[in-house]
């Protein structure tokens, strides 16, 4: 579309004498020939927002992990805004659980492309209505980790784990016995499919975005593995005793991260030329290696080993309504698992948003703004269940 307009406004100056105004994207007095056209950049993200939140921790006793491992504590750290309701029945009604990705914590939601669209006045998890629980899961942000002290002697976690841990914080720890929503992205995406087959009656509704519901195999496992083994290569990293970071290794799995999590239309929008890609990529490099921590790394990309809600989905009871993005390259859109998946759950509705250099690959799950329509159909299809 834009090539066609270009051409036509170089045709139309050459057959009346004008001089050609610059292509859409140009610098004025550009030669066009050294200039492809541009795609349309996505928006700036809004400003962040100072919002009320509350942080604390809850800690389960001697929890026995499904590898057979025991810790004495396990500390959730979890971030709140809003506040509870009640019922008649004097029940918290209003509780959603936002839960975030490998690597992450649940402050991410606090970014102004997830944030700034959903919780303010009006908006669908308007925070006077709704009270948003964050939490942290094991091997992450404030909650309990091999980087706390252990090391590589930390228990060995899965999904399974991370899932019953959130279980306990909300159910003994907070006093909820449903939870109007519970939805998440990528991990968060995977855990909110085992919450729908593990403890089908406390969700009211699922909102699963960015993953796939087969157990983490093919592609996807490889990049994962690379990433886990580029880390163990590093002669720094001495078996998980390391000094300082093994920055080799750290090296080689943000690269991997990197590639993983772009999208081709994006990338090209925001990075026209080679040299702003060199520049944006070892930036990234940079930005992703000073965040991580070697151990806590291998263990939360090796926590997935446990997934595979495919054998079970006929036990998810919640009306849910699952979201990927046609250039997410870690869950790419030509899989037939979700159709086969939404025939096989009655609840289930699948959408994929279609691939523009607005959407960001994997990221398209964070920006709410591609999906919020359908978190407002899911919330009002689900209301009386």
């Amino acid at each position: 579309m834009m090539l066609t307009t270009l051409l036509a406004g170089l045709l139309q100056a050459a057959t009346s004498g004008a001089p050609a105004a610059p292509p859409m994207g140009l610098p004025a007095g550009a030669d066009p020939r050294n200039y492809p056209p541009a795609l349309p950049l996505p928006d700036a993200p809004g400003p962040r927002q100072d919002w009320p939140i509350r942080e604390a921790d809850h800690v389960v006793k001697n929890y026995r992990f499904n590898s057979g491992e025991t810790l004495p504590e396990v500390r959730i750290h979890y971030t709140t805004l809003g506040q509870p309701h009640r019922n008649a029945k004097g029940e918290i009604d209003n509780a959603v659980m936002v839960l975030h990705g490998t690597g992450g914590t649940g402050k991410q939601f606090l970014s102004p492309n997830f944030a700034n669209e959903l919780y303010g006045p009006g908006q669908p998890l308007d925070i006077t209505r709704y009270w948003i629980i964050l939490p942290d899961n094991v091997g992450h942000g404030g909650s309990s980790k091999p980087s706390d002290g252990l090391r590589m002697r930390f228990p060995k976690y899965g999904y399974r784990d991370m899932v019953t841990l959130q279980h306990d914080l909300l159910t003994r720890g907070l006093g909820i016995k449903r939870m109007r929503l519970i939805m998440g992205t990528s991990m968060g995406c995977m855990h909110s499919f085992l919450w729908g087959e593990m403890y089908p009656d406390v969700p009211q509704a699922l909102m699963p975005l960015a993953c796939e519901v087969v157990e983490i195999a093919g592609l996807n496992r490889t990049w994962r593995q690379l990433l886990i083994d580029g880390v163990k290569a590093d002669p720094a990293w001495m078996n998980g005793e390391y000094k300082t970071q093994p920055l080799l290794g750290l090296r080689t799995a943000a690269s991997m991260s990197i590639v993983a999590g772009g999208a081709p239309l994006n990338a090209q929008a925001r990075m026209p030329t080679r040299d702003q890609a060199i520049e944006a990529a070892r930036r990234s490099v940079e930005r992703d290696v000073a965040s991580r921590d070697a151990n806590d790394l291998i263990y939360q990309f090796e926590s997935s080993s446990d997934y595979n809600p495919w054998p079970e989905l006929e036990k998810i009871k919640a009306p849910t309504t699952w979201i990927n993005s046609a250039d997410d390259f870690i869950n790419p859109h030509g899989f037939p698992y979700p159709e086969q998946a939404v025939a096989r759950v009655p609840s289930l509705k699948f959408r994929l948003i279609p691939e523009t250099s607005l959407t960001s690959g994997h990221g398209t799950h964070t920006s709410a703004r591609f999906w919020k329509q359908d978190l407002v159909d899911l919330l009002a299809r689900s209301e009386q269940r």
